[in-house]
């Protein structure tokens, strides 16, 4: 009872939700993307990038049940956990904090309905304008955004392969970009 009251029964699989967030956050971070694909290597750029990753966790467990909806939410209270810990690394005031989490919520809700739009049609073009969109905001037109929309219908196919069960224990692999 107490550990339902104090939440420690949410937090019991620490070990998974760390070794799930640390594959995505490395898919994330896969140099091809900043220095081949010309995703920008700023914090936004990273942003952007672990905010892909994190949808894609999120479009493959969608619809799943079970231990695997537990781990969702669990998954994304820690990506956003994180995002706020790298604004105040950044130097975010206390203040400006919830201004700018609720900007990047917004943010991240708005691409991934944009991306799942493009995913479920099976859109590559719509899929490489909002990552253009998103990405490289100001570019206007990034040459690299098909090889991006690439990856992340690759990527979709990949973790649709992976049983839930063994996600939900902790085992997540994404494919290698380029």
């Amino acid at each position: 009872m107490f550990q339902r009251f104090f939440g420690r029964e949410r937090h019991a699989n620490r070990a998974i939700t760390e070794a799930l967030y640390a594959q995505i956050v490395a898919a994330a971070r896969q140099a091809v993307f900043y220095s081949d694909w010309n995703v920008p290597d700023t914090p936004l750029g990273r942003f952007e990038m672990l905010s892909l990753h994190m949808f894609l966790f999120q479009h493959r467990l969608r619809g799943e049940s079970g231990a695997s909806t537990e781990v969702a939410q669990v998954l994304i209270d820690e990506f956003f956990l994180d995002v706020e810990h790298s604004l105040r690394e950044l130097g975010i005031s206390d203040v400006g904090v919830p201004k700018r989490m609720k900007k990047l919520a917004k943010m991240f809700y708005g691409r991934t309905a944009a991306y799942d739009d493009a995913l479920e049609r099976g859109d590559k073009e719509a899929l490489a304008a909002a990552l253009t969109r998103n990405v490289v905001p100001d570019a206007g037109e990034w040459p690299q955004a098909p090889l991006l929309a690439a990856y992340v219908a690759d990527a979709a196919r990949h973790l649709a392969a992976q049983p839930a069960e063994s996600i939900a224990s902790g085992t997540l692999t994404f494919p290698a970009a380029g």
